[in-house]
């Protein structure tokens, strides 16, 4: 795959691409060692003009991606369908599930759930939504508490 330069630099861009402070760059264009056009109120350097200054190709960059807000994020999304299931049953399970998440919690993600009973089919569907460690927990309690009395 062939390598893609910008046809236009910002002052930044340059200023990073050569390991110099912004005000240099600046100072440079200013005095006209270093052509650029005005744009508005920033200056953009056309890749040609980039390249005469430094007597160099520009060198690839990495494709810019939109800022990280922060550390990665991680969520786990799963549903946990429960076969042959009452109504009491269901009603039991999913209160003690609304109970534990309404626990307090560390970390940004909410650990949310949403229970669904359908009785004719005596199925219950758990929605778990939240950070990988919180539903793995919440997992391990459904996984608990239907088998629990089921084998006695």
């Amino acid at each position: 795959m062939p390598e893609h330069h910008p046809e236009y630099y910002s002052v930044e861009q340059v200023a990073e691409l050569l390991g110099l402070h912004v005000r240099t760059v600046r100072g440079y264009v200013r005095d006209g060692r270093l052509r650029a056009v005005r744009i508005g109120k920033q200056y953009r350097i056309a890749r040609r003009d980039f390249e005469a200054f430094t007597g160099a190709p520009a060198a690839a960059e990495e494709p810019a991606g939109p800022a990280a807000p922060g550390p990665l994020h991680a969520e786990a999304s799963t549903v946990v369908q429960i076969d042959a299931i009452g109504v009491r049953e269901a009603a039991r399970l999913s209160n003690t599930l609304l109970a534990m998440v309404a626990g307090p919690r560390e970390g940004p993600v909410p650990l949310r759930i949403e229970t669904l009973h359908n009785e004719e089919r005596s199925t219950l569907k758990v929605i778990v939504l939240g950070s990988p460690a919180d539903a793995a927990e919440l997992l391990l309690l459904i996984h608990s508490l239907t088998t629990e009395n089921r084998h006695v």
